[in-house]
């Protein structure tokens, strides 16, 4: 027995003014729609949220920012000096095991060009906190919500640590601070 083969081509598409009529009014929807796409990735990176991580080698990022001790930090202006930008938070425990040691390696090293930034990307709920762990500090900490100019964007994880050398230039990046790393790779850059 044969099966009947059937034909499920469909008939070219007819010129309608129905179609007609919904090409028209949905051209006009498509270029908002693409604008809007635009328009949201511009402001996004306008805002920081979109930024690759710095590269090792390179220039380091811009990064203005209030600290917790009422004082304004611009990293440009700490050119001359080694600087380590420290991203923590509260609800990370290697955050906080780590914080102790990088507050000893800066009161050791300080007078030799050291400066550290520390910065609490903590949730809003728990910013209280995040001061008091910054207290517990003798390097300058600020909050991320009070980066007025941030190239470096908010980490993906933390904590991590960036270096920059004298001449402004991003030379490691850190996810644990171990002492050897503190004396084999910061300690030669510094000045003194």
């Amino acid at each position: 027995m044969e099966v009947p083969i059937h034909d499920f081509t469909l008939p070219p598409p007819t010129s309608s003014r129905f179609d007609a009529f919904c090409r028209e009014i949905f051209r006009p929807v498509r270029y908002a729609l693409i604008a809007v796409v635009v328009i949201v990735a511009v402001l996004a990176s306008a805002s920081g949220r979109v930024r690759a991580d710095p590269h090792i080698g390179e220039e380091a990022p811009p990064l203005v920012l209030a600290t917790i001790q009422g004082s304004v930090l611009d990293l440009a202006k700490l050119r001359g000096k080694v600087v380590m930008v420290n991203y923590w938070a509260t609800w990370c425990a290697p955050c906080r095991k780590e914080m102790p040691k990088l507050d000893a390696f800066y009161r050791l090293h300080h007078d030799q060009g050291l400066e550290i930034i520390g910065i609490s990307i903590d949730f809003e709920r728990d910013l209280e906190k995040a001061r008091k762990a910054a207290r517990a500090v003798s390097y300058p900490t600020a909050l991320a919500k009070d980066i007025t100019n941030d190239g470096f964007g908010i980490p993906k994880g933390v904590p991590i640590t960036w270096i920059i050398d004298v001449d402004g230039k991003v030379r490691d990046r850190f996810i644990d601070v171990r002492d050897e790393l503190l004396a084999g790779i910061v300690v030669p850059l510094l000045p003194h």
